[in-house]
């Protein structure tokens, strides 16, 4: 595990924006500024953020201080504390520490959503710990070890599962994960599955589809009598598409 950084420590940024409302999860629909950091050890089949993902687009990520960083989050928020959701890539990867204690300081909470491959001890130090295992159709195949070191790193902060489902296989994988973790609130979404390409402006998704997914996600949990999910659209894609900074 990483210890906390130096706050000289530069973090790669993607993005700052907001504020706007969280999308998905457990905090769907609260008010939130995003920080999306730059940088992931995963590349997932049907990534919908390669622009915060792929070393091609490193030259777009800012290096910016725990400073610089909570500077923007206030000037967007009109130093209002709020929700802050620090998404990426893998943010987890990034040296959070300096600023999450920055935030708290003046009153902002923190959320962080990983992969749960990289454990890291500031994780305790969050308001909330969304892990999200990704499902066999992103081609990648999980680390439970490495996973069950981010819930320990948690230790006391609430921390909740999230899994896309985009078909079948996945939808048994994730009945799986929740049997291995059935402590953890569990939310489930259907898979945005027509990502636009990264310098896209996100206009153009396959909505439809979408909602047939979640038709069918709905039926198959209802149907399989599993009442410890719960079942979420991506609130931010039926509004906005694949839109950036939104």
């Amino acid at each position: 595990m990483g210890g906390i950084p130096a706050v000289t420590d530069p973090i790669r940024i993607s993005e700052i924006f907001g504020p706007t409302i969280q999308g998905e999860g457990a905090l769907i629909g609260q008010p939130t500024v995003f920080v999306r950091t730059g940088g992931c050890d995963y590349r997932c089949s049907w990534c919908d953020s390669l622009h915060a993902v792929d070393a091609a687009y490193r030259a777009t990520w800012a290096p910016m201080t725990a400073h610089d960083v909570m500077a923007e989050v206030a000037r967007l928020s009109g130093d209002r504390p709020l929700m802050v959701t620090l998404s990426g890539g893998n943010p987890a990867i990034q040296p959070l520490g300096t600023l999450i204690g920055l935030g708290h300081a003046r009153g902002y909470r923190f959320a962080l959503e990983t992969q749960g491959s990289v454990a890291r001890d500031w994780f305790a130090d969050l308001d909330m710990l969304v892990l999200s295992p990704k499902p066999p159709s992103s081609g990648i195949v999980v680390d439970w070890a490495a996973f069950d070191a981010c819930r320990d790193a948690a230790r006391d902060a609430p921390t909740v599962l999230k899994i896309v489902i985009f078909d079948e296989g996945d939808y048994q994988w994730a009945r799986d994960v929740a049997g291995r973790h059935p402590d953890l609130p569990l939310y489930l979404q259907p898979g945005n599955h027509t990502p636009p390409p990264p310098d896209d402006d996100g206009a153009v998704v396959d909505q439809g589809g979408i909602d047939a997914r979640m038709r069918w996600l709905v039926d198959r949990v209802t149907g399989d009598g599993w009442f410890g999910a719960t079942v979420l659209p991506q609130l931010h894609v039926k509004i906005w598409g694949n839109q950036r900074g939104v």
